[in-house]
């Protein structure tokens, strides 16, 4: 076979060597091409010389080019992946900082809350732009898949507004079984069947079979709780599946962002994470990871070269959607897994135009989603919360409706949760204006913003957050992997 890729954000360097590995381990693709774009060309030609490397040591005909000039990466695509973080680290930074001045305190910040709303605003202009070369240069009927978040704000646009065949693909729902199988004691995941189902980052693991057994609450509670890791990592999580009947697929640190319980309170914030990795429930712990890995690649660059020599081994391919989905496209190969599309019925009680996340299966007629899904009835409800706040935010920034923005971000349950009206209202003008460099469609407003900002009287506080860790050096980093390795 012999066909087309373009991977836009190609600069994510690890990711990229991830879906580029994935998609060699199929017999029939290692004649393709691989068309790298990203605005950094540093990044580029750092991703591409690795790449060169997996090709030469593997002896393949894989095609890897690589260019900024993201048209021509798109032209004569069947497929187009993106993985971009519009804004960078820079713009992720303000999405942490400025809410915290108001009270609001992330771990994540890239779904929704003040910083996944703000860092759709950024994203949905970019990924129109990316839908209309697809339209215009590339293959006919050329499939999106998205990565990036936020990705139910993301995917809502490239569909209704992009006009393009969209899914969108997280791994959050493979971590989640992986965890269940794990504290089940099965002997591997191929035991776990499951059906899980909601929207993306509020997925619910609602049918759970262990060797054909169902599972229930108490059992599975049972289990979590004499994990001894878990039951330390996960406390918030554990208590939302006492409450709820069903376990969430996403971390401890991401889920206690999307509900209004359990960040509000700076005493109560520590109570519910744990500080042993970032994603537990650190205070800004994804954009402090981030950064810390942005480093060390750049330091230990050699290294990342020469590991690159070495055999793909199919056998390590990884649980990614991407790669599975092409080769049931091409092959006929038929996969199963959990993908970000329009609802259209699939859930019964979610609204008709959200993105959910739900099973799935692929073949040479594309993406046939299971439909006739009916969510536990507090479950809905919380997902029903988020993609009201989704569908305003899309609408938002489409339109460049800083007002709409304002009731958006208002109406975040966290957000909602923790600031009054008049906090919301300065916390928008102030974002914006420190992103106005990535929000085009808010030029006419950061004027009148600005203006704003130099006469209201709403008292804000320097505050690091309830749980904040700083970004550690390149030497910490590589002390704390060389005790790591001595200690295994």
């Amino acid at each position: 076979m012999s066909f087309k890729i373009a991977i836009i954000g190609a600069g994510s360097v690890g990711f990229t060597k991830k879906l580029f590995t994935d998609i060699l381990c199929v017999p029939e693709f290692t004649d393709i091409e691989f068309a790298l774009t990203d605005v950094s060309a540093h990044n580029l030609e750092m991703i591409k010389a690795i790449l060169d490397r997996i090709v030469e040591a593997n002896r393949l005909p894989t095609k890897v080019t690589a260019t900024t000039d993201r048209r021509k990466a798109i032209e004569g695509a069947r497929y187009v992946i993106s993985c971009v973080r519009v804004g960078g680290l820079e713009a992720y930074a303000d999405d942490i900082r400025i809410p915290l001045k108001y009270g609001i305190d992330q771990c994540v910040g890239d779904t929704i809350c003040a910083g996944g709303i703000l860092y759709g605003q950024r994203n949905i202009p970019v990924i129109l732009d990316f839908c209309k070369d697809i339209r215009e240069v590339a293959e006919t009927n050329a499939k999106f898949l998205n990565y990036a978040n936020p990705m139910a704000m993301n995917t809502w646009a490239a569909i209704e507004y992009g006009k393009v065949d969209t899914v969108g693909l997280c791994h959050g729902v493979q971590h989640g079984a992986e965890q269940i199988a794990e504290v089940l004691g099965a002997k591997s995941r191929q035991e776990l069947d499951y059906v899980c189902s909601g929207i993306n980052h509020q997925t619910w693991f609602i049918d759970l079979r262990l060797n054909g057994r169902e599972i229930g609450k108490d059992e599975l509670v049972a289990a979590f709780e004499a994990h001894p890791v878990y039951s330390r990592q996960e406390k918030l999580r554990i208590d939302v599946l006492k409450r709820f009947g069903v376990y969430s697929t996403e971390s401890n640190g991401h889920l206690s962002e999307y509900l209004p319980w359990y960040r509000k309170r700076p005493d109560e914030i520590t109570r519910w994470i744990d500080m042993s990795d970032w994603i537990h429930g650190e205070t800004g712990g994804y954009l402090r990871y981030s950064t810390e890995t942005r480093n060390w690649f750049e330091t230990e660059y050699p290294q990342f070269l020469e590991a690159a020599s070495q055999p793909i081994d199919s056998k390590k391919r990884s649980n990614e959607h991407a790669s599975h989905i092409l080769e049931a496209l091409e092959t006929n190969r038929v996969y199963r897994g959990h993908f970000n599309v329009k609802n259209n019925g699939v859930i019964t009680n979610l609204p008709q135009d959200a993105i959910i996340e739900s099973p799935g299966f692929v073949d040479r007629f594309g993406i046939n989603m299971a439909a006739g899904i009916t969510l536990p009835e507090a479950c809905a409800a919380t997902c029903i919360s988020s993609i009201n706040v989704q569908r305003m935010s899309v609408h938002a920034a489409i339109a460049g409706d800083i007002d709409l923005l304002k009731l958006a971000v208002l109406h975040d349950p966290l957000v909602g949760a923790v600031s009054t009206p008049e906090e919301v209202w300065q916390m928008v003008d102030e974002m914006v204006v420190a992103q106005a460099a990535w929000l085009p469609q808010y030029a006419h407003a950061v004027p009148a913003a600005r203006a704003r900002l130099s006469t209201s009287g709403v008292k804000t506080r320097e505050w690091a957050g309830a749980a904040r860790r700083s970004v550690r050096s390149i030497e910490e980093l590589r002390a704390e992997k060389a005790a790591l390795k001595q200690a295994g």
